[in-house]
């Protein structure tokens, strides 16, 4: 058999992996795959395409058949709220992977497993021929021994069947988004195959506490030697399992604890090791110390496994209506990220995967913009996406694909639990959202509790429920969505319309975030989405109608959709209650019900002029106008020209110390001229709202101006908030384009 210059390479790196006597060796599996599709359940008589894994099926060459059904551009936009997952226009077929794998004789001495992080929608595992195993999961890791079919020192056939979304079995815990039209499947994280010994580190989690100056490190073994056939047959296995702890960068072990344990045979056991932490750095997205905790397990034969995580001693709580990070308190700010939507976008291509552009996506971008927190909305993430959270620094809310009811209550608990246990170690990920927008009992009230005790690190989210739901509640995700709506009365709108800028403004949403007793984490609002060419989403072209008539220009439909977002966001943060406010959406579907902040094609992350004000709209210490605007709301009164106008100034400061600076008022007119300037010192105290008086002489002459206050901190710099004015009577109402420069 003539064996390629690629095996022969593994084969070597494998000998020599072994040869050291490593005990645990892993052939990685992602790369180019043989695929194909059928629809029947019978694999195909040849492959005919190829496909890279991680990714989904979109990414097959040839493309698959139904490509242009799952990926539309519309010419134009048609209005629509809300889609049934089972009204397909296209043929569900399954989906086949194929890959041979030399795997050395050297390693028939242990247990082989092989592993697949995410793959949805029902994925069946095949090695030379044998059924190795079926998993319903979507989100958490496949796991099967496949040693028994393995063919040492040979070629390896290993065939991966993937199911369509409309045949996940009822019991699955995946939910539905009545956004998305279509779900590909596809296996969408690393691939891999690991030799150990007879008991392995399956699952292996630190969870930190930062106030008690201790790490706990759980967890699962399992030990694949066969249960007790005869009487006085062994059942278990004695094994110690040594724990040590070594800062990631320097390599310097800092702590060490090891534990005795009984592993029962064909079966998995819990081990948790408390080990002391009396001296450590501490994570933030400020400042992102990792460390890596090693497990190492021993049977009597010798070494059996060693499995490496990394994670960050940090502390994520809730006291009170707040949020604490390593005991101080946290205002958050930031956005959402709704990838499985992203997924069915015409131009994602292999990006999700691409480490360059999510780094520019999660962090290069955010940094800018003073964002510390992301919610991964109605979807997680492949698992590189934390891994590189807690390498540069952002927290996550994590949210399930659970929006409308789906699942039974044991499959639930089951890739619930498997959830904490895969990604537990990440301290990016700081909430567990367990439910977007809706309600389930067994979750709220059953499996959280059960889930806070595996984990007692994290916050927990669940959706739509209350404390007058839950025995328990954490904390809560309201969405104070403005404007017209698909569903609401415009009449009733348009007698008492949203009054834009007004941060006094106190709808029955926001009297509820005032008078709650848990944290008010604000991550949806902004009902003002723009497809990446400028026109409204199939959510908004209502809004946008109402606002700037059916034939605004793209780049109107900008301008407006960044002011809107900037003083929306202004109202919410002025609001000294919310724990957060995490506008929606950074990143989406292009062509969709909703839309994100960028313009032409995603690969380019070129920002919308909304992404440039939010740098303004998102500062830490920043000081807002109170005013309505006067622009686009309609029936504003213009101000009598020379008359002197009386407004409040209002600053926000989520920093722990105080900021001081300073203010400089100007009005702007259509010619881009500042005159009316005046400036003045300002002091925000943390985590208050500071109210502030000014008046400003209102110019002679008619027509539209901007409102200007830009605070400028010590060592900082300027934060701009702004505001269109109308004075005196005009035939037309001309702004000034004033950029985020303030220029």
């Amino acid at each position: 058999m003539k064996i390629s210059i690629l095996f022969l390479f593994v084969f070597f790196s494998l000998n020599l992996a072994f040869g050291q006597q490593d005990p645990r060796t892993t052939i990685n599996l992602n790369g180019t795959w043989e695929f194909d599709q059928t629809t029947s359940a019978f694999p195909p008589a040849k492959f005919t395409r190829t496909v890279p894994v991680p990714g989904l099926v979109h990414l097959a060459t040839p493309k698959i058949e139904d490509y242009d059904k799952f990926f539309k551009r519309p010419d134009k936009v048609v209005a629509k709220d809300q889609h049934n997952i089972y009204d397909i226009d296209y043929i569900p077929r399954y989906s086949w992977y194929r890959k041979i794998v030399y795997i050395p004789k050297d390693l028939e001495t242990g247990e082989a497993m092989i592993t697949i992080k995410k793959s949805q929608y029902v994925t069946q595992v095949y090695v030379n021929g044998f059924d190795m195993g079926t998993s319903m999961a979507c989100y958490t890791p496949i796991d099967f021994p496949i040693t028994k079919a393995i063919k040492f020192g040979f070629e390896n056939e290993i065939l991966i069947k993937v199911g369509d979304r409309v045949w996940l079995p009822s019991e699955a815990a995946g939910g539905t988004d009545k956004e998305k039209e279509h779900y590909l499947p596809g296996i969408w994280d690393d691939v891999f195959i690991s030799f150990t010994g007879k008991v392995r580190i399956n699952r292996l989690i630190a969870l930190p506490s930062v106030a008690n100056r201790m790490i706990t490190v759980k967890a699962i073994l399992r030990n694949l030697r066969p249960a007790q056939i005869f009487v006085g047959d062994a059942m278990s296995d004695s094994v110690s399992l040594n724990v040590s702890i070594a800062e990631k960068l320097s390599g310097k072990i800092v702590a060490r604890k090891s534990s005795r344990l009984i592993a029962k045979r064909d079966n998995l056991t819990e081990a948790v090791l408390e080990v002391p932490m009396p001296e450590f750095t501490s994570w933030s997205p400020d400042k992102p110390f990792l460390y890596l905790v090693k497990a190492t397990l021993k049977s009597a034969e010798g070494i059996s496994d060693e499995l490496t995580k990394q994670f960050g001693m940090r502390d994520f709580a809730r006291k009170g209506k707040f949020f604490y990070l390593n005991g101080e308190k946290i205002i958050l700010r930031g956005t959402n990220v709704t990838l499985q939507r992203f997924f069915e976008d015409p131009d994602c291509g292999n990006l999700v995967w691409d480490h360059e552009w999510v780094k520019k996506l999660l962090f290069d971008l955010p940094k800018k913009l003073n964002w510390n927190m992301m919610r991964i909305c109605v979807g997680i993430a492949p698992d590189f996406w934390y891994d590189l959270a807690d390498e540069y620094g952002l927290m996550f809310q994590n949210e399930w694909l659970y929006w409308q009811n789906h699942g039974w209550d044991d499959q639930i608990r089951k890739e619930y639990t498997d959830w904490v246990w895969s990604d537990g170690n990440h301290p990016s990920i700081a909430i567990w959202d367990a439910i977007n927008e809706n309600k389930d009992d067994f979750i709220g009230n059953t499996l959280i509790p059960e889930l806070k005790k595996l984990d007692p690190t994290r916050v927990w989210d669940a959706g739509y429920m209350t404390n007058e739901d839950m025995v328990q509640d954490d904390m809560d995700e309201p969405h104070p969505y403005q404007g017209p709506m698909p569903w609401k009365s415009f009449a009733n709108f348009e007698k008492d319309p949203y009054p834009l800028g007004n941060l006094n403004f106190k709808p029955e949403v926001i009297q509820r975030i005032d008078g709650a007793g848990v944290p008010q984490l604000i991550n949806e609002y902004g009902w003002v989405w723009l497809w990446r060419n400028g026109t409204p989403s199939k959510l908004t072209l209502l809004t946008y109608k109402y606002y700037l008539g059916s034939e605004s220009t793209p780049d109107q439909n900008r301008e407006f959709q960044a002011y809107w977002m900037e003083l929306e966001t202004e109202w919410l943060r002025s609001n000294p209650n919310p724990a957060g406010v995490l506008a929606f959406c950074y990143l989406a579907n292009n062509y969709g019900y909703t839309g994100d902040w960028f313009i032409g094609n995603i690969k380019d992350l070129k920002p919308s002029p909304t992404l440039d004000w939010f740098r303004h709209a998102f500062a830490p210490a920043a000081t807002y106008i109170n005013l309505t605007d006067e622009r686009y709301l309609k029936n504003s009164q213009p101000h009598e020209p020379g008359s002197t106008l009386l407004f409040n100034l209002t600053g926000i400061n989520n920093l722990t110390a105080p900021v001081n600076g300073s203010v400089k008022i100007r009005l702007v007119n259509q010619e881009g001229k500042s005159f009316a300037e005046q400036n003045f010192p300002v002091n925000l105290n943390s985590f208050v709202r500071t109210d502030i008086p000014v008046s400003i002489l209102m110019p002679a002459q008619s027509g539209g101006y901007i409102l200007v206050a830009e605070f400028t901190p010590e060592n900082g710099n300027p934060v701009i908030s702004r505001r269109f004015l109308k004075i005196g009577k005009a035939t037309d109402y001309s702004f000034y384009q004033l950029n985020p420069a303030g220029k």
